[in-house]
């Protein structure tokens, strides 16, 4: 049975696909210039750093957006040369934020977006169907703000974060001839982030912020095996109809951010980001099943899983070009490390270290803002052999982004 429930199944719904969890597509702007922090221009700041809403020029801004996401992974088993392909749906993460100068040095704001979530689906009897056959994720984190200038050229902001979360998680039992359901559409989660802006002159932009650790906990989910009636019994779930509960917690890691945006001239500009993920906090998962006998013989109903995620860093470099007072041409280049080692690959949540290019358009009409976005990702193959899960092969991938974004700015 610890080959049946093991991975990372129940993670409260708040993993993302393929890419290292974490998914950059919170600001269609933001992301043709390689998802770069340093922008106060409108609202879309709110996400990145709290602080930067105190230097968005209008009294009110309103932004909101998009994207389609589309992503494919082939697995080949090297010694065979059998394969398998993800046949994913788009995926359609979305944002919105506002932000209000209440007095001169105190803003207000609010951003929701969903930074974690997708859905892979693989074939029914591939290698793996043991670890995952379909695993759809969700999630919402909504951010209240408040930001304060402590000078005409710093602020200070901070932010709360609650974070909601879904996963849906079907996955081949073929010891008892069928397979497992696991759903929890109930998991939260707590946070905090905070900040600081600068702009030291009126060539700086300087973004310096940190988002917390995250806990999400699921609480009562349901795990569901779709097996002969007959087989209830050897897994203790006979007076349940196959129907177990369990909880699980999933540590979503810190998040540190160090972005500047320089102008060269009046209409072109410079940014650049470093990110640094604290992913070895996510070293195992343990999951507590009421029933299921899925753990060892000490205590069978709990499962732990090793993970053994690494630290991670992202380096991003952007640029913008008023192309005339209404029009903004922008391009951007970043490199993605995977938060773990081809030794601990897992299909569920494959990961590589990938080279992204972005490009994108802006558009002014007067307080409206219109921009458009994409991406084109270039993830590196892996080979890998997985001890814990007897799983051995390489896996390549591909991916493309592309968004659409709108700003209102009352001044």
């Amino acid at each position: 049975m610890k080959r049946i429930l093991m991975t990372a199944a129940l993670t409260a719904g708040v993993m993302a696909y393929a890419g290292g969890f974490r998914v950059s597509l919170q600001g269609v702007k933001q992301l043709a210039m390689a998802h770069t922090s340093a922008h106060a221009e409108d609202a879309s700041v709110a996400f990145f750093n709290p602080a930067g809403i105190s230097f968005i020029p209008s009294k009110l801004s309103v932004v909101a957006g998009g994207f389609g996401a589309s992503n494919k992974v082939t697995y080949q088993n090297t010694s065979t040369l059998q394969q398998a392909e993800t046949d994913n749906p788009l995926g359609t993460p979305i944002y919105a934020a506002v932000a209000y100068k209440v007095l001169d040095n105190v803003s207000l704001g609010f951003s929701f977006t969903t930074p974690f979530g997708s859905t892979i689906e693989w074939p029914t009897t591939w290698e793996g169907a043991e670890m995952v056959q379909k695993l759809e994720l969700k999630s919402y984190y909504f951010q209240p703000m408040v930001s304060v200038k402590l000078a005409p050229w710093a602020s200070f902001g901070a932010s709360y974060i609650y974070a909601k979360g879904k996963v849906d998680w079907t996955k081949g039992v073929t010891q008892l001839g069928g397979s497992l359901n696991l759903l929890d559409d109930e998991a939260t989660g707590h946070g905090f982030g905070f900040g600081f802006y600068f702009q030291p002159d009126s060539k700086w932009d300087v973004s310096v912020a940190y988002r917390s650790p995250v806990d999400m906990k699921a609480e009562n989910g349901k795990a569901t095996f779709n097996i002969s009636s007959a087989l209830y019994p050897n897994i203790g779930l006979a007076a349940t109809g196959g129907v177990d509960r369990f909880k699980a917690t999933l540590p979503l890691v810190d998040e540190i951010t160090l972005g500047a945006t320089y102008k060269v001239t009046p209409k072109w500009q410079v940014s650049a980001d470093f990110n640094y993920h604290g992913w070895e906090r996510y070293s195992r998962l343990t999951l507590d099943f009421d029933n299921a006998p899925v753990g060892n013989q000490a205590d069978p109903t709990v499962l732990v899983s090793p993970k053994n995620f690494k630290n991670a860093k992202t380096f991003r470099l952007g640029t913008q070009y008023m192309v005339t007072d209404m029009i903004a041409a922008r391009l951007g280049w970043y490199y993605d490390e995977s938060p773990y080692e081809d030794k601990d690959f897992i299909p569920e949540t494959p990961s590589f270290d990938s080279y992204v290019i972005t490009a994108g358009l802006g558009f002014k009409f007067n307080k409206l803002g219109v921009d458009v976005s994409g991406a084109y990702a270039m993830p590196q193959s892996r080979t890998f052999n997985n001890p814990y899960y007897n799983f051995a092969g390489q896996a390549k991938a591909k991916a493309f982004y592309f968004g659409l974004g709108l700003s209102y700015n009352a001044f």
